[in-house]
């Protein structure tokens, strides 16, 4: 396998495109396990081992993939292709120590592709960069926090340094980590949640008091319509899946919401439903599929809203009135806004029929109990706060809150995304978190807000960023503007990445860098009080416990609690926190999250019981924590969708065969593709209006609001039925067209479903 300097993993094999036709899941996944496990990975005992463990209570580990909550009927093998590619992905026998970094300097590794960097495989020692020698060489775990120790404390202000976090990291290692960046004086705690789920956190937090969805998988169970936004359910949250499949099958209505019709909302075999395996029988994930244009999802629910208000004036149980009497505020400026948005502006920002949306307000208006679901499809847009605001406004006129099976439901991605913000990382903190951190940690912590994650990469190109450390992922391939991206990471005097595998940032670093090597999720984590678990949030708010199995790749390995806290002794050596006295128990970290964390009360008790517990949430009680004390209608105008004549708006998505910006294989089989990732997804329409044709090659230019333009040159044109004027290709080869510049104003996230590109023939 021949390795260049793109993201193609040249096999040698030409591409192919052939529409998928098949059920989500079931033989083809099975099949695909098969192969990761045995042809590649050759990990075929410890995998099946793997499967038995993960998602499963007593003892065993969280899947470190996806953030679906865990089954609440006890099923044996609540598992997925892609959950079990990750692990076994991150149980590889391949190892990356010493001796690979000695044969390998860094202007050489920075040519492969990132598929080939992380197959290498896992990571043994700590190692530090030597600019002498362009060669990572060995630092022993002492002086690595040393080194960074004295990075930290030699900074003329502590807001010259940035803790990143990815959605991996458990919750124990979160509040530490956020408690050393407090202690040192900064709250500069970017995460992935700025790049994906921001603006669902702004607009619940404004809409309910609370920046987290409401349900949890009972109602899923219970709904009588599910509505799902913006979700490649089948790839991004394969487990979903079975709640999709469950809902048809006692006849709930299912409306998917997507630019792209991907496999996951048409039908399914569920890989544990053994018979259905056995006879190839299929179960239906939908009712309907609409297909709006990229941003048009506001229009199409402005005018479900629109309908349902129609309907109220000649049936008095289209709309819940003493609900919205009782619970909410502003309903009238609603109405009304409702009223002066014409249908024409509807078919015309939403690229749907008005029959079109009119079938989808029936289903909503013919169920009595209805959850709205969505992913990034919804919230990397210019508009997406106010588009989430507008499925609570949906919600509200029926009364959707705050019973059983109905109510807002984001779909997070990675497994502890929302775990890390509800145990500290947040660069604009709560005032009342920080008293509270204060109190019972003893600390002082600023009250300045910090740097988000654009804001963290602007810093460091304007110098006044000095120290850079992220907790797991690939900041530099994760980021939008991958070259301004790239050159601000590199005008930092030192960065530091704790890390399983060897990335892309290892090798975009600053004047000094240091791999800290760390434990992985399916790995035993042995303290001096003995085998620790950690804990995870869900999506839907669900706490619980894991605990690895495996031995350590590495004896060399360290914790991510324990590389915590041999930094902050480090670089605070004052401190009065006892560093060493929470690493040796876990629980002892649980106890002081306790009574810091409001919802953690009990922590070690509750965290132990089967499926462990859920956090209150306030909304579901009808308890809404706003100004007015009750549920806020908004009223927000529909934006402009349509793009400029000669233009395309272009949604950057995963492939099947990804996870974030890990890589597999360069195949999507649920979209069709083989052997091929520089592409782009195209209405045959549009390529027809550019006279192109299958595989064409074609320079892919953005346009920013700034008027700058970045291009990607030689992309390939594959068909695809998508809405005229759309076009999708895959993250991360296209973050490079995303300018820094390019982020809502609504939610601060860079806008990354909805670029601005022309598309022409490559020369």
């Amino acid at each position: 396998m021949a390795i260049d300097s793109s993201n193609r993993i040249d096999s040698g094999d030409s591409p192919e495109f052939k529409p998928y036709h098949h059920p989500a899941a079931g033989w083809g996944a099975a099949k695909s396990v098969t192969e990761f496990m045995i042809g590649k990975e050759k990990e075929p005992i410890l995998g099946s081992r793997a499967i038995l463990k993960m998602n499963h209570e007593n003892g065993g580990f969280d899947c470190p993939g996806c953030a679906w909550p865990d089954s609440i009927k006890g099923i044996h093998l609540d598992i997925c292709e892609n959950g079990i590619k990750h692990v076994t992905w991150e149980m590889t026998h391949k190892r990356v120590g010493p001796e690979f970094f000695a044969r390998h300097s860094v202007s050489e590794l920075a040519t492969w592709s990132d598929h080939d960097l992380e197959n290498q495989g896992r990571l043994t020692e700590p190692m530090s960069y030597d600019p002498d020698t362009d060669h990572y060489v060995p630092i022993s775990w002492a002086d690595a926090y040393a080194l960074a120790g004295t990075a930290l404390r030699e900074l003329d202000d502590p807001d010259q340094a940035a803790f990143y976090t990815s959605g991996r990291l458990g919750n124990e290692a979160t509040f530490l980590y956020q408690l050393m960046a407090r202690e040192l004086g900064t709250n500069n705690l970017p995460d992935c949640s700025n790049m994906c789920h921001e603006a669902s956190g702004r607009a619940l937090q404004a809409a309910l008091g609370t920046g987290k969805g409401t349900c949890d998988l009972a109602d899923w169970e219970t709904t009588d319509a599910l509505f799902i936004l913006g979700v490649n359910a089948a790839s991004n949250a394969p487990r979903m899946l079975t709640a999709l499949a469950e809902a048809d099958r006692r006849g709930a209505r299912i409306v998917h919401i997507n630019p792209l019709v991907e496999a996951g909302a048409t039908r399914t075999i569920i890989p544990h439903e053994f018979r259905n395996m056995a006879t190839f029988h299929a179960t239906s994930t939908s009712t309907l599929n609409l297909q709006p244009r990229i941003g048009g999802d506001f229009a199409l629910l402005r005018g479900m809203a629109k309908a349902v208000l129609e309907q109220a004036a000649s049936d008095p149980h289209a709309l819940d009135q003493q609900f919205i009497e009782r619970y909410t505020h502003g309903f009238e400026e609603y109405r009304a806004a409702v009223a002066a948005t014409p249908w024409s502006l509807i078919e015309e920002q939403s690229a749907l029929t008005e029959a079109e949306v009119r079938e989808a307000a029936r289903v909503y208006g013919e169920a009595d109990r209805s959850i709205i679901s969505w992913c990034l499809g919804v919230t990397q847009h210019e508009h997406g706060v106010d588009t989430i605001r507008e499925i609570v406004n949906l919600l509200l006129l029926r009364g959707n809150l705050g019973r059983e099976g109905a109510g807002p439901s984001p779909v997070r991605g990675h497994s502890n995304v929302q775990g890390n913000r509800t145990c500290g990382i947040d660069n604009t903190p709560p005032a009342r978190f920080l008293d509270r951190l204060d109190e019972v940690c003893g600390i002082t912590a600023p009250r300045a807000n910090g740097y988000d994650v654009v804001g963290t990469i602007e810093a460091m190109q304007a110098g006044k960023l000095r120290v850079f450390m992220a907790m797991g992922g690939n900041f530099a391939l994760a980021a939008p503007d991958s070259a301004y991206t790239f050159e601000a990471l590199r005008k930092c005097d030192l960065t530091i990445q704790v890390s399983t595998k060897l990335n892309r940032s290892h090798l975009v670093h600053g004047t000094r860098a240091l791999i800290l090597p760390c434990l992985g999720r399916t790995e035993r984590d042995e303290q001096r009080g003995g085998l620790q678990q950690t804990s995870v949030e869900d999506s839907m708010a669900m706490v619980h416990l894991s605990k690895g199995m495996k031995k350590p790749a590495s004896p060399h390995l360290r914790s991510e609690p324990a590389i915590v806290a041999g930094i902050a002794r480090a670089a605070l050596p004052d401190s009065t926190t006892a560093w060493e006295h929470y690493v040796e128990d876990y629980d002892r970290i649980r106890d002081t999250m306790a009574e810091v964390l409001d919802g953690f009360e009990d922590f070690n008790r509750r965290v132990r019981l089967p499926l462990g517990f859920r956090i209150k949430q306030p909304a579901r009680e009808l308890i809404f924590l706003t100004p007015s004390g009750k549920a806020e209608f908004s009223t927000a105008a529909l934006p402009d969708t349509t793009p400029e004549p000669g233009t395309l708006s272009l949604a950057t998505v995963r492939s099947h065969d990804q996870w974030n910006t890990t890589i597999y294989s360069d195949d999507d089989r649920y979209r069709g593709i083989k052997n091929l990732r520089t592409l782009v997804f195209m209405n045959r329409d549009d390529m027809r209006e550019r006279g192109l044709s299958e595989f064409d090659e074609v320079d892919i230019t953005s346009i920013a609001r700034d008027g700058s333009r970045r291009s990607v040159q030689r992309y390939k044109v594959v068909p695809y039925n998508i809405p005229r004027g759309c076009a999708a290709g895959y993250m991360p080869e296209l973050n490079v067209l995303c300018a820094i510049g390019d982020f809502s104003t609504q939610s601060d996230q860079p806008i990354m479903k909805n670029l601005t590109v022309v598309i022409e023939r490559s020369a």
